[in-house]
């Protein structure tokens, strides 16, 4: 892949960068809250190699996708970024009047996510130059991430390249004290992950919503608890839950209310109620996870292990990750609600790497090729 510093003259040059500011926002009136952005770390990642292009005297459009729209949140982007952003709607017809302009959700365009030639060919022939730095959307064949590529001279900006080589490190390290530490909802975009490690970890830990659903799977009550449903027979089957690297929690905080109104208890596996909901591992299994953690060379995070976003139900996720910190592991964490709690929780800089990518992340890790890397000809000397 070529990357960006590889290329001397950006003067003038009218830059399509693809970046991901698709970030949470507050759903309630904003109080105490300065801004809507939840999140901002994505956000924050994508300055280094916007810092650079600005410098060099590029024209850079910022391209990326959000559940809503970017014109009411447009200010507080600039402002996170540090730059004053100009705002336009229409990125097929693009001003580009000042050194940085944020356009509207790329993904209002229906030639978008069916990664359609000839729409791609439209974005291409208003820029001279393509640059892709989110690597948090580079696993969806998308023409913002693949087809565009084909049009213009292409490179990697700082963050994709950052992504890539941290997550190719954890996966080139010996199995021995290699530990992967997976929760969150989805079963069908972690199984291939837990699959491909059995032979490249030493130690696969799972909790949140994962356990519950292999759990269920197994056929043991998790009472009113979440888990996915569609399809998680057909991928289980693919799966040696028996394998003695696989380890599942032993105990848990359960309670009839998510609200985190109701004391939760401590109970075993068996002893989970019809009524009630699995909302965090307990205090066994956070002891058990937590030394192999402490002994632990490296160490990937990916999901939080109960519903973390109630205080009262983050404990066994908030120990796990102060077990990382505190281990002289090399540590890389990702996943949407996992940088969220991260954030809020002021832990950015005590990782090796904090992830921007959650889809991403685990498709690299299960072996999978992304398209937004295929392209830019990442598998040509990587195979």
């Amino acid at each position: 892949m070529k990357k960006i510093q590889e290329l001397k003259d950006f003067k003038n040059k009218k830059v399509f960068l693809r970046v991901d500011f698709n970030v949470p926002l507050t759903q309630s009136p904003i109080t105490n809250r300065q801004s809507p952005i939840l999140e901002t770390y994505r956000i924050k990642a994508h300055k280094e190699t916007i810092d650079f292009l600005v410098l060099a005297g590029a024209k850079i459009a910022l391209v990326s996708h959000i559940d809503d729209s970017f014109k009411n949140i447009m200010n507080h982007i600039g402002e996170v970024l540090g730059y004053q952003l100009i705002f336009e709607e229409d990125i097929l017809n693009p001003q580009l009047n000042s050194p940085l302009t944020l356009f509207e959700n790329i993904r209002k365009y229906e030639g978008e996510e069916i990664n359609d030639a000839g729409f791609a060919e439209d974005l291409a022939k208003n820029f001279d130059i393509y640059i892709n730095d989110a690597f948090s959307v580079s696993h969806r064949n998308h023409a913002s991430t693949s087809a565009i590529a084909k049009f213009l001279p292409s490179y990697v900006g700082f963050l994709l390249q950052k992504e890539v080589e941290n997550l190719s490190k954890v996966l080139d390290e010996p199995a021995d004290g290699k530990t992967i530490i997976l929760g969150g909802v989805k079963v069908s975009t972690k199984i291939p992950v837990i699959k491909n490690f059995l032979d490249k970890a030493e130690h696969i830990l799972i909790g949140g919503a994962l356990a519950n659903a292999i759990f269920k799977f197994k056929g043991f009550n998790i009472g009113k608890s979440l888990a996915e449903n569609s399809g998680v027979e057909r991928v289980l089957k693919e799966l040696d839950l028996d394998n003695p690297k696989i380890l599942l929690p032993e105990d848990f905080m359960v309670s009839e209310d998510a609200t985190g109104k109701l004391i939760p208890e401590i109970v075993p596996l068996a002893d989970v109620g019809d009524n009630q909901l699995i909302l965090d591992i307990g205090p066994e299994t956070i002891k058990k996870f937590s030394s192999i953690i402490k002994n632990s060379k490296t160490i990937i995070f990916n999901g939080p292990l109960g519903l973390a976003e109630i205080d009262a139900f983050s404990i066994g996720t908030k120990v796990v990750l102060d077990s990382i910190i505190r281990s002289n592991a090399f540590s890389v964490v990702g996943g949407g609600d996992t940088l969220a709690l991260i954030e809020k929780l002021g832990l950015f800089n005590k990782f090796g790497c904090v992830s921007t990518g959650g889809g991403a992340m685990l498709e690299f890790l299960a072996g999978n090729r992304l398209p937004g890397l295929e392209v830019l000809g990442y598998y040509e000397k990587n195979n």
